[in-house]
């Protein structure tokens, strides 16, 4: 299979750090998206939404959106519970992750680390913070009562939270505050496969 990404994005980084973890080859083939490449017609014959990451199957079906990639690497394995409660709460951390997470804490690791100093949007960087850290209380929290976010153990869950929540310094997120999800962040670290972004 083929993975077309960016590596500075934390959702091409999940993708490939789940298939490391998995123990799965990919060839990875790295798609700048400010460069235009995701733009090309010949992308967008594989991606009509023009974004990676992007997994090509062995027979040339391609697979967009992060979750979905993960979802799918993941079927049949411990990483994706085969359970409906257990499936079903690892899907919700991975749409937390999409609406209550990444919104705040990927939008302001981007103005932070990429945009200019003087740019406008970072305007925007008090608030997309203060979101954060109420993302990452409410994982603070469950954290306090367990090793991984879901019930079932380490998951594409934890995964897909790791991409960008390791990231949160570089969007002046201090973790500090968050004792639990320092300490997940390392346990992630330590997990058989992993690979640093």
């Amino acid at each position: 299979m083929k993975l077309y990404g960016m590596r500075a994005s934390g959702n091409c980084y999940k993708a490939l750090l789940a298939a490391s973890m998995l123990g799965i080859e990919l060839e990875w083939i790295e798609t700048d998206l400010f460069q235009g490449e995701t733009r090309t017609p010949q992308f967008l014959a594989k991606n009509p939404n023009g974004k990676v990451p992007l997994l090509e199957l062995d027979d040339g079906r391609g697979l967009a959106e992060s979750n979905a990639i993960l979802c799918y690497l993941a079927d049949g394995t411990p990483l994706l519970p085969s359970g409906r409660f257990e499936r079903a709460q690892v899907l919700q951390w991975l749409f937390f992750k999409q609406y209550s997470h990444e919104p705040y804490v990927a939008v302001a690791r981007f103005i932070a680390k990429f945009l200019p100093i003087d740019h406008p949007r970072r305007a925007d960087l008090p608030r997309l913070r203060e979101k954060s850290r109420e993302a990452l209380a409410v994982m603070d929290g469950e954290l306090a009562t367990r090793a991984y976010l879901a019930e079932s153990g380490f998951s594409v869950a934890d995964i897909a939270l790791f991409a960008y929540t390791h990231e949160a310094p570089a969007a002046g997120i201090s973790l500090d505050e968050f004792p639990h999800v320092t300490a997940w962040l390392s346990r992630v670290r330590a997990m058989p496969g992993f690979i640093p972004q």
